[in-house]
């Protein structure tokens, strides 16, 4: 059985729970702590060292941790609801050091997205998956027959002359007081929009507002077909955590550079 640590980290709570990567399930329950005021490096992997040391697990046990930036190599290049001083930031050396273990530090759209495909929503499907998240913004993550292409920032492409999130976020929607009915009509121009772009054969939605997928979901008319997010706020965590056991196993494949 592999197993692995997944952390989400968020601009109000951090998560996490030791996983069995290969059925997708938790083997601990999930602990939950505040993201401290300010979510500064130094804070938040304090937070996270203890939430790991509440899991009691082995050094072997690798960790993924999932985060709200652009995330290349390791290193944040943006920050979402915290600290700036996670721009350019060396944060999987980070997390490394101070955890003493193996880490894999993704964000946080592709961590839910690779859960979703790998036991969620998207399990089984082969093809181009667009996994999007409907918050603040609109996070999104591309996995073509199960390799992820990381960083996608398909929530700020233009539609209508305009940063798509900003009309089409589930923020938005709150701002503007809309009802399901007239913000589906901004998801359907969005939704069209990466449909003529990108032909998918799967959109996965998730987010929190997808618990009321039927109050917006039918009222979309796309060709691809458009179903709601099963893992909710465990994607995450089982994503971030198959992500570790990936890096782990290519690590010890014939050929690996050492």
């Amino acid at each position: 059985m592999a197993q692995a640590v997944g952390i989400d980290i968020g601009g109000t709570g951090i998560k996490g729970a030791l996983v069995d990567t290969e059925k997708g399930v938790l083997l601990s329950d999930r602990i939950k702590m505040d993201t401290p005021k300010g979510g500064e490096p130094d804070a938040i992997v304090k937070v996270v060292v203890a939430i790991v040391e509440q899991l009691k697990v082995a050094r072997t046990v690798p960790v993924g941790v999932c985060f709200p930036a652009i995330v290349i190599d390791g290193k944040t290049m943006s920050a979402a609801n915290v600290s700036h001083k996670w721009i350019d930031f060396e944060a999987e050396k980070f997390f490394e050091k101070a955890l003493g273990r193996d880490i894999r530090f993704v964000n946080d759209a592709d961590a839910a997205g690779i859960g979703e495909v790998r036991y969620g929503a998207a399990r089984d499907v082969s093809g181009l998956v667009i996994m999007t998240t409907l918050g603040t913004g609109i996070g999104s993550a591309l996995i073509y027959n199960g390799i992820l292409v990381p960083n996608a920032e398909l929530g700020h492409i233009e539609v209508d002359g305009k940063d798509a999130e900003k009309r089409a976020s589930y923020a938005a929607k709150e701002r503007g007081r809309l009802s399901f009915k007239s913000w589906s009509r901004r998801l359907q121009r969005y939704y069209e929009t990466l449909e003529f772009l990108l032909s998918p054969d799967l959109f996965v939605v998730g987010g929190g507002v997808s618990k009321s997928y039927e109050e917006f979901l039918p009222l979309l008319t796309l060709r691809t077909k458009i179903v709601p997010a099963t893992l909710r706020n465990n994607a995450g965590i089982l994503g971030a955590a198959s992500l570790a056991v990936d890096r782990i196993a290519a690590a010890k494949a014939p050929g690996a550079r050492k």
